[in-house]
């Protein structure tokens, strides 16, 4: 009894440190803001391109991004002119899923895909939102801001090294979400293996 008691004390201070460990990806910085409005960008470049076959591939890619959504929610293309398109997007954001049980979201988000002449994409996703459920049937819920619910002051404790519970699973959601739409508009550019020529790859500069 005394050996597992003092096994018990020895290893409980290994587990709180693993337990409060946190991927460092999520802490402080993983969430930038500009000019106060929580803002996720990212510029690549997709050699061998023109800007009008760029233009083609990020309209295809965000009017897919808009179709993939419920009819019931608001997501439609704001516009779609001078090789930028822009899209109000509203998705489900689900944290878990059981019987009888639905912890889930509304994220909206603005999502603009602007195409230059050097061959690049300025993508960005910002106005950032959530509705927040209290049942199953969509129904009450409370409404937040991304910089008052996932910006590094609300989401992120004073140490930095850990996330508080209620905002942190909105924000390892949202940065996971982000990343996902990222990197799918750059595999968008993609071709099949069978294509005579590699096709060329889009390449993140900032």
């Amino acid at each position: 009894m005394k050996k597992i008691l003092l096994t018990l004390l020895f290893c409980l201070p290994v587990l709180t440190i693993i337990a409060g460990n946190e991927d460092p990806r999520y802490l402080r910085g993983a969430v930038p803001e500009r000019n106060g409005i929580v803002t996720f960008s990212q510029t690549f470049s997709v050699p061998g391109k023109t800007q009008s076959d760029i233009y083609s591939v990020m309209q295809a890619y965000i009017r897919q991004l808009v179709a993939d959504g419920r009819q019931d929610l608001r997501t439609r293309i704001v516009s779609d002119e001078n090789n930028t398109i822009v899209a109000n997007v509203e998705e489900i954001m689900t944290f878990k899923k059981r019987f009888l049980s639905w912890d889930h979201c509304y994220f909206r988000y603005y999502i603009s895909a602007e195409c230059t002449a050097d061959a690049k994409v300025n993508l960005t996703i910002t106005k950032i939102s959530y509705q927040y459920m209290f049942d199953n049937e969509g129904k009450g819920g409370e409404n937040y801001k991304a910089e008052e619910w996932i910006s590094d002051a609300a989401a992120v404790n004073k140490a930095g090294t850990k996330l508080y519970p209620r905002c942190g699973k909105f924000r390892r959601k949202t940065i996971d979400r982000v990343d996902e739409i990222f990197t799918g508009a750059r595999n968008a550019f993609e071709e099949p293996e069978q294509t005579a020529a590699p096709a060329p790859k889009a390449t993140v500069v900032e």
